[in-house]
């Protein structure tokens, strides 16, 4: 059977599900290298939360994985030199995979690793980024030089979205190097079972003092400044019916502000953070999701994919990189400019007016979010992985 090498920095909830179905699957023998090996602790600070947090689903279970010795003096994923693994090569060559995924070049052994194994097995690039938020300028010029040397080090990558790929199109990949591997949640979780969670979510909103026929926009997620969260605040402002209903869910830098400004407006609520295993549930709390970040960075917003999954109509701004991928106009939300509160308010004060058109945007998030699984991650790889050699040594 042939070896599929995966190098990241550390336990996600949005990846340790797919690595477990593509090593159930039978077709390829995973092993994943986890970078940040002080993150195996479990709890770690987040910064924009301001908190610890410890995920409450599996993340470890049903896939092999090591986590390789961290040695840099400053460990984390917040600078290229949090990542330092002086045996990372050395562990995956005595691995012998026939091809590696690297997720992520901004880290010293990160790059060291796509530099070491480029021209020795196919080597893969896992990113999300954009040029959402590029700026004109000797800055651009310079960065999409050294983006372009980067790159040159990668035989293949895994683009999520449009606007990934145009990402990688820019900085010297081909049409040929790039694999379809959508941004995907594990939407089998979020959307069942249904009945349980919406229950959970009708005993929420007695608790909120909000009635069932309210519609209420829902806003998940840290409360920083790259979300825009006050946008919300102003958005409720422009919309008198006392039917609508906001909802703030996540803590973060803003948190205080946020409700010193919402103080004045008895529909708007908040909630700490939730942790995953709740989350079915308080997606199920709205009607809408927003996101309406202002950038910089929203590369991709799966709080989204989250929501559509369970049932959400949604209302993205154009910074978020994954709107244009997961919005179908007229099917089941909108994209809005930065700032366009007219539109949002039109659309939301037209929900409300007309609950079929509502249920219908809220089915139609269900049935496009198909379209964005862990399955066609694991099939897209296992398609490529079918037409590699397996190596002998490395």
């Amino acid at each position: 059977m042939k070896k599929f090498a995966i190098v990241t920095s550390h336990p996600i909830q949005y990846n340790a599900p797919w690595f477990r179905l593509l090593a159930r699957s039978g077709q390829v023998r995973v092993k994943v290298f986890y970078t940040w090996s002080q993150s195996q602790a479990g709890s770690k600070f987040d910064q924009e939360f301001g908190k610890e947090i410890e995920w409450d689903i599996p993340l470890l279970d049903g896939y092999e994985y090591t986590f390789v010795k961290n040695t840099s003096a400053d460990p984390g994923t917040h600078h290229f030199k949090g990542i330092i693994n002086p045996t990372l090569n050395e562990e995956i060559a005595g691995w012998q995979p026939d091809a590696i995924l690297v997720f992520g070049w901004s880290f010293v052994s990160h790059l060291r690793c796509m530099r070491y194994f480029h021209g020795k097995v196919p080597v893969l690039f896992r990113g999300d980024s954009t040029l959402l938020d590029e700026r004109p300028g000797i800055n651009r010029i310079l960065r999409r030089s050294w983006l372009k040397w980067v790159y040159s080090h990668v035989d293949y990558a895994l683009y999520v979205g449009t606007h990934n790929k145009v990402y990688f199109l820019k900085h010297g990949l081909k049409e040929e190097q790039l694999i379809f591997a959508p941004h995907a949640i594990d939407n089998d979780r979020f959307s069942q079972p249904d009945a349980q969670y919406r229950e959970e979510a009708a005993v929420l909103r007695k608790q909120l003092n909000m009635a069932e026929d309210d519609l209420v926009i829902l806003f998940a997620g840290k409360l920083g400044q790259k979300k825009n969260p006050f946008f919300l605040i102003e958005l409720l402002k422009m919309i008198p019916d006392p039917r609508v209903k906001a909802v703030f869910v996540g803590n973060g830098t803003l948190e205080g502000e946020l409700k010193a400004a919402a103080s004045g407006d008895p529909r708007i609520r908040f909630l700490d953070f939730q942790n995953q295993s709740h989350m079915p549930g308080i997606y199920r709390l709205g009607d809408i999701f927003i996101l309406p970040s202002r950038g910089p960075e929203e590369t991709w917003g799966l709080g989204a994919n989250e929501a559509m999954a369970s049932g959400c109509a949604v209302m993205l701004s154009e910074k978020v990189g994954g709107a244009v991928d997961l919005v179908k106009e007229g099917k089941n939300g909108i994209v809005f400019r930065v700032g366009d509160l007219q539109k949002c308010s039109d659309w939301v004060a037209q929900l409300a007016a007309d609950r079929q058109q509502l249920d219908a945007m809220k089915n139609g998030s269900r049935s496009w979010i198909d379209s964005f699984s862990f399955d066609r991650i694991v099939k897209a790889i296992e398609k490529f992985m079918a037409d590699v050699p397996q190596k002998q040594h490395i």
